[in-house]
């Protein structure tokens, strides 16, 4: 007698029950890759002032909140600061017993009562001093920052992070205004893109394989059916029947420009019997629907063609990523047939479960034999570099070539920073300054204000300006005038006086609040930013490309490649 269930009556497991909802979002293969992930949060680097004043890190530990939750493997916070009664009122993992210890262990410990699967860790060390260890950075799959931080220490980190191609997230959450950069690696990879299902589908009608043009020729008999049957045949069945019609009258040509496709929808609309009883024809309405999507020849996205272009794909060595050895071998596939690897699915449909069942196995059977040329392809390319680590897993092939269609690979560019940016950040920044008529205004004043905070928090910290210049106005106003000057860059009208005043507009919310946060705009940029990382460790869905920008006071994002 055996003592446990067979697994399809055994039910869920309690990891698959916990993670119920975010498993269908991103499925096992997400989860684990979450799971594998160890995330460093330096939530500050020291104080502002001789009273302790600096960095809230409250964005930073809402962000890593949402972290927890799901289920990373675990995290590290770098703190050196100590809880104080200013914590107290904005931060909601910090207790009153909290006051006067170390903000880092507070936090951590509170955080990890979310969830007992997960590791936290937490240094009380300034993170220039945890640098010095050339180990340190490597362990972490990616990399968040509470800002403002100096900008000695956001180089190090940005810089150290480049060269290992860790991701990372620089968070500023001031008064009612919040802004976050996403520096990705220069080269960027996503398979699972997840797509709009409707432009997943790919039933090629127009230039069917063997096998489904076989089943289209059975059923040419379409008049002897009864009822039952008739309203109950799989639309695709009779998109490809009534297509060798169209042939035939048409010189072997399909129909292709919007009129002559027009024609076909009707040909198709007019052969529904009317008075069909048996439960209607809903499948020629489903037939006649399809017509504009479905009947296209295959074409190359150009995303996909820059991608096989790529000097990545097209000269491999034994140390090129997996997604580059696929990705080469797709496009061998692609020359070879000018089409991408059948996906396999098969959108719902009105038919009978064995007639639907029956073709949906054409299809998976034609994906599958498509797998295994994409993989015997990459076997060779392997044979050919020699060495490498370990053979492409099987099931990245099959994943790859199921979404072929819609990989993305993102050109990552570094965290922003004017006074050190190069001539794409100065032109984007100016060119999205300007006011246009009828659209609301730029959201870009609020970036530049929070890259003056920055430059006066590293002033401070360096010893350039005295403690408690955070809300001097003179010192603002210079460093305003300084931020000008860089985006003037040799062209007065370049930022015009409206402009200035729009910029220290925005400089005002910051200093009214002396760089402190409001816990709702925290929480709420925490999710945002919470949600980028989750795309970036799971490697899916696209990422930000690469700086938001969020208006408390209007409730406005925008988005920028700077």
């Amino acid at each position: 007698m055996t003592d446990a269930f067979p697994r399809a009556l055994a039910g869920p497991s309690s990891k698959e029950r916990k993670y119920d909802r975010q498993l269908r979002l991103w499925a096992a293969s997400g989860q684990q890759a979450l799971e594998e992930a160890q995330v460093l949060l330096v939530n500050s680097d020291g104080p502002w002032d001789d009273e302790g004043t600096g960095v809230p890190g409250v964005v930073g530990v809402e962000t890593l909140k949402n972290l927890v939750l799901p289920g990373i493997g675990g995290f590290t916070i770098v703190d050196p600061a100590m809880v104080t009664e200013s914590d107290l009122g904005v931060n909601f993992f910090l207790e009153e017993e909290s006051l006067g210890k170390s903000r880092a262990q507070e936090t951590c410990r509170l955080l990890r009562e979310l969830n007992p699967d997960v590791d936290g860790n937490f240094q009380t060390k300034p993170i220039a001093e945890l640098l010095q260890d050339t180990n340190f950075l490597g362990q972490y799959k990616i990399v968040l920052i509470s800002g403002p931080l100096k900008r000695s220490s956001l180089n190090a980190l940005s810089k150290g992070a480049r060269e290992l191609g860790i991701p990372v997230l620089y968070t500023h959450s001031i008064g009612f205004y919040s802004t976050f950069s996403l520096q990705l690696p220069a080269e960027f990879p996503i398979v699972e893109t997840h797509p709009d299902p409707e432009t997943t589908q790919d039933l090629r009608l127009v230039n069917p394989w063997p096998e489904l043009a076989e089943a289209g020729a059975q059923i040419s008999n379409l008049d002897s059916l009864d009822d039952h049957q008739h309203g109950h045949v799989p639309y695709v069945l009779l998109l490809l029947h009534y297509l060798e019609k169209w042939k035939a009258a048409h010189n072997g040509n399909t129909p292709s420009n919007y009129k002559e496709k027009t024609e076909f929808r009707e040909m198709v609309r007019a052969s529904a019997r009317m008075n069909n009883t048996e439960g209607g024809e809903e499948n020629y309405d489903e037939a006649a629907a399809a017509v504009l999507k479905s009947l296209t020849p295959f074409t190359l996205r150009s995303t996909l063609r820059e991608i096989f272009e790529m000097e990545e794909c097209k000269n491999l060595k034994p140390e090129s990523n997996n997604f580059w050895i696929i990705a080469s071998a797709i496009n061998g596939f692609y020359q070879k047939y000018k089409v991408l690897p059948l996906p396999g699915s098969l959108p719902d449909m009105k038919a009978q479960s064995a007639d639907y069942i029956a073709l949906q196995n054409i299809y998976k059977t034609k994906a599958k034999k498509d797998i295994e040329e994409v993989t015997g392809i990459v076997r060779r390319i392997e044979s050919q570099l020699g060495s490498r680590p370990s053979p492409v897993p099987e099931k990245d092939i099959e994943i790859f070539c199921k979404n072929a269609a819609h990989i993305k690979v993102v050109l990552g560019r570094n965290i922003p920073q004017l006074d050190e940016g190069d001539e794409h950040l100065f032109k984007t920044v100016r060119n999205n300054l300007s006011v246009i008529e009828g659209l609301p205004e730029t959201l870009m004043p609020i970036f530049i204000a929070s890259q003056i905070l920055d430059a006066i928090v590293t002033d401070i910290q360096e010893g350039k300006l005295v403690s408690g210049s955070i809300d001097n106005e003179e010192v603002w106003r210079n460093q305003i005038d300084h931020f000008v000057g860089i985006l003037r860059h040799d062209d007065p009208a370049a930022v015009d006086k409206d402009t200035q005043r729009r910029i220290a507009d925005a400089t005002q919310e910051l200093r009214r609040t002396e760089g402190g946060e409001l816990h709702n705009i925290s929480a709420l940029t925490g999710g945002l930013v919470a949600q980028e990382a989750l795309k970036v460790i799971t490697r899916q869905y696209g990422p930000l490309d690469n700086t938001c920008i969020f208006d408390g006071v209007r409730s406005r994002t925008e988005m920028y490649r700077l």
